[in-house]
């Protein structure tokens, strides 16, 4: 445990961090299940709505610093792939 205030500070700021963290990339992940599903029932409309609502939340949580900006464009491409792909 350290012993220097600012120390014990950021410890407890990296702990409030990391939830907040946690939290934005599961549900990212939940989105992208949804998007998924979406995909393979092959409804391209709903699909198209989920691909906007996913994509926003990786755009933001890369905006945030969540997710490293070349993460988020890898992921937002394979989305973008996937909708396209569709018949």
């Amino acid at each position: 445990m350290a012993n220097i205030k600012s120390a014990k500070k950021r410890i407890k700021v990296t702990a409030r961090n990391a939830v907040r963290n946690k939290s934005v990339k599961s549900r990212i992940k939940t989105e992208t299940k949804k998007f998924d599903a979406l995909v393979e029932a092959g409804d391209k409309t709903a699909a198209k709505a989920q691909l906007l609502v996913v994509t926003s939340k990786v755009n933001k949580a890369k905006s945030k610093g969540i997710l490293h900006k070349k993460t988020a464009s890898r992921r937002v491409s394979n989305f973008n792939k996937l909708y396209n792909k569709m018949a």
